[in-house]
């Protein structure tokens, strides 16, 4: 829970290049310039659908600090001011992207209550939503789900695909939400929203973009990224808008505590690519384009390796190199539509190609190198409506379809191994079809009483022509579930600044083809076998909480329950594979609980100076099979997020040219493990994972209209420390200087 911006230092020859460019084009800041200091209003802008009107705040932001204005979508799927809305809801602002300037985009929700980020490796990391993570939680680009049916059980990597130099800001909606956007969405739904051009003039041709660079020093990382806009308006008023941006980031082996020290094998490099168009056919009518790639090379899993560094006696793996590739891009076309006559006020459209590839090269101890690999083409589509019904409220309403195609077309060793025929990491050849269909109502009952309500009807299907079964035949899968689910959440007013709220969300997830399917090592080397014929998971999330806003005070609070039902987990089968490897299997067998209370306070005590807080204390239960798969009982359900506080102090100038900030992360011991976290010996030590307590301070300034410097500390004091179920030690001591400078 720490961080800050940053920029260039030793970013290489390329950014001095992109630097001096932009320096020697610098002129006067249009309108809405990032990081600019004067950003008019501009009259003339047709409002696009995707782009909320400005609202008042709700609680604090993450680090503390309260934005003035903001909306949120992800929570009913219109525009609503969060404080409004009946659930637990966070948004991480661009300012907040651009001021902590965090590594990946798992990292950029490290503030926030009830959340906890796992990182296998530096390179990786997988949120823990109220207790859940992987497959548990639903990430969206814009709309698009990212999930797709090769998402493994447990924590995953694929969240870190997500560029986080090219977004916006990202939604964080917690507890179930199945009913707004269907399967996986249990733990919360995060949707991260993509920049957007925004160079333009009252006619004409308007160019303009910024060059931002990175250096940690505990990271030995050097990054930096170049956008170009170029706004057009027509005679007509109509605009058309261009981004264009890219970056480059390279990771060397990380620093821990002052125990810790260096530890190798942690280095990769990354690269992304993003162009968006946004052209206005009408004054309420927009079409959005947009591309964007990102790639990771040599991503390593150290703690698979004999690289890995032992914490608090875990063990250390026995793999020579573990490396992993991936490559992700997606594609969309949106028509976005408001301000309408008639049955329907807004539709908005949405038809997407999206890639992700992965590949695994893996060196045993014993035994012959091998690769692995898959690909998922993803074609998504999807159709809302809003209709204003008076005094019945808001109706949203909408189908959404995603398919995906599946090659996972290899297993490849060196030596007398032969390639496996039959399938790679999931099965080959494979498809997975996903249909829903919603409707959900706003409805304003008095001044004071607000009610949404609403249902979806899921669908889903497999078909995998090669898959290899636990005997180690080639079968064929192909199976299919339907499901409804449905939300009823209440909001009341009891002061100006004061409201209630409670309700209760239905959510669910299919089984997905890495369920079904999947061929793998799983945590601290378990074969992982494939289990046809299991059925979908269900989940009741119930909530009460209170959200407060005056002038000097913001905050919100939360007691969540979910239960949980036919939850799929792993358990051991009492064998072992020819390397004396656990077997496991999965099954229907989770019946169990989370409960959880989460609190942020933001207090303004004294001019443009403030405290904030932020605390979050969660306890779960579920039944899974022991380890030798014959007995089925009651365990703690797996890397619950042990109880956790940060507290800090921000000041900001009158003028917002200069802001100091400093917090203070304590985490307490992680010591209720499950079975699955006891086995887990490489990343979880014995009784659990040490508490830690984290330092970290920060200052930004505005240097001028064009260019804004920002520096930090983190882990002021050294400590060794890991976060809870991940697979190196986190950062130590940590300077990160960053700049951005606009044209």
């Amino acid at each position: 829970m720490h961080s800050a911006l940053a920029l260039p230092a030793p970013a290489g020859l390329a950014a001095a290049v992109l630097f001096a460019v932009a320096t020697t084009n610098a002129q006067d800041p249009p309108a809405n310039a990032p990081g600019s200091a004067r950003q008019p209003a501009d009259p003339e802008r047709p409002a696009p659908a995707q782009d909320p009107a400005p609202a008042p705040a709700p609680a604090p932001a993450p680090g503390g600090r309260t934005p003035q204005k903001q909306v949120v979508v992800t929570a009913t799927r219109t525009e609503q001011d969060p404080f409004d809305t009946p659930r637990s809801i966070d948004v991480v602002s661009r300012q907040d992207l651009q001021r902590f300037q965090f590594r990946t985009t798992p990292q950029a929700l490290r503030m926030l209550p009830s959340t906890m980020i796992q990182e296998t490796s530096p390179g990786q990391g997988s949120p823990f939503l109220r207790g859940f993570t992987g497959y548990n939680n639903l990430l969206l680009i814009d709309g698009i789900r990212l999930n797709n049916s090769t998402f493994r059980s447990g924590p995953n990597q694929y969240w870190a695909t997500i560029d986080p130099l090219s977004l916006d800001r990202i939604e964080v909606l917690r507890g179930p939400a199945a009913t707004q956007w269907g399967s996986d969405a249990v733990g919360g739904t995060v949707q991260a929203f993509t920049k957007s051009p925004d160079r333009y003039g009252p006619d004409g041709v308007r160019y303009g973009g910024e060059v931002y660079g990175r250096y940690a020093s505990a990271e030995n990382s050097p990054a930096a990224r170049a956008e170009i806009h170029v706004g057009m308006t027509r005679d007509d008023g109509l605009r058309t808008g261009f981004l264009v941006g890219g970056d480059a980031r390279s990771f060397g082996d990380i620093e821990g505590g002052r125990a810790t020290g260096l530890q190798p094998n942690t280095e990769h490099d990354e690269t992304g690519l993003d162009v968006k168009v946004e052209h206005w056919l009408a004054k309420d009518t927009k079409l959005v384009f947009l591309h964007q790639q990102y790639a990771q090379d040599n991503v390593p899993r150290t703690h698979a390796t004999v690289f890995g560094e032992s914490y608090a006696g875990s063990t250390v793996g026995t793999d020579l190199r573990r490396d992993l590739d991936q490559n992700r891009r997606l594609t969309y076309l949106q028509l976005h539509r408001t301000g309408l006559d008639g049955a329907v006020q807004s539709m908005r459209f949405s038809l997407s190609w999206q890639t992700q590839r992965e590949l695994e090269d893996r060196q045993p101890a014993t035994g012959a190198a091998r690769n692995q690999a898959f690909e998922v083409g993803t074609l998504g589509t999807f159709a809302q409506f809003d209709s204003d019904l008076g005094q019945l409220g808001t109706l949203t309403y909408g189908v959404d379809y995603y398919r995906d195609n599946v090659n996972s077309w290899f297993r490849r060793a060196s030596g007398a191994q032969a390639s496996d025929p039959i399938q790679g990491q999931v099965g080959n050849d494979a498809s997975y079809d996903l249909l829903g269909v919603f409707v959900q109502d706003d409805v304003a009952v008095t001044d004071r009483l607000g009610l949404t309500a609403g249902v979806r009807y899921t669908y889903a299907a497999v078909d995998a022509d090669s898959v290899r079964d636990p005997s180690g035949n080639r079968i064929a899968i192909a199976d299919d579930w339907d499901e409804f689910a449905a939300n009823l959440h209440l909001r009341y007013r009891l002061l100006g600044g004061w409201n209630v709220y409670g309700g209760v969300s239905q959510g669910f997830r299919a089984p997905s083809l890495s369920d079904l399917s999947s061929f793998d090592i799983a945590r601290s080397g378990e074969q992982e076998v494939p289990t046809p014929g299991l059925g979908e998971e269900h989940y009741t999330g119930y909530e009460i909480g209170t959200k407060v806003r005056t002038g000097a005070v913001a905050g919100q609070f939360a007691w969540y329950y979910t239960d949980i039902e036919d939850q799929i987990l792993r358990f051991p089968t009492g064998a072992t594979n020819a390397a004396g490897q656990p077997i496991v299997t999965k099954g229907n067998v989770g019946d169990g609980f989370i409960e959880g209370v989460e609190a942020q306070l933001d207090w303004e005590f004294a001019t443009r100076t403030a405290l904030f807080a932020v605390g979050t204390w969660q306890y779960g239960r579920v039944s899974n099979f022991n380890n030798n798969g014959s007995t089925r009982g009651e365990e703690f359900v797996s890397r619950l997020m042990p109880p956790t506080v940060i507290l800090g102090l921000r000041w900001e100038d009158a003028e917002g040219r200069l802001h100091v900030g400093t917090d203070v992360v304590r985490a307490e011991d992680a010591d209720k493990t499950s079975a699955g976290d006891n086995r887990d010996t490489q990343r979880i030590p014995p009784g659990g994972t040490p508490g830690y307590t984290l330092w970290n301070v920060r200052c930004g300034w505005q240097i001028d209209d064009r260019s804004s410097l920002e520096l930090a500390c983190e882990n002021v004091t050294d400590v060794d420390y890991r976060v809870h179920g991940s697979g190196s030690n986190a950062l130590g001591r940590n300077f990160v200087l960053g700049m951005r400078v606009t044209f």
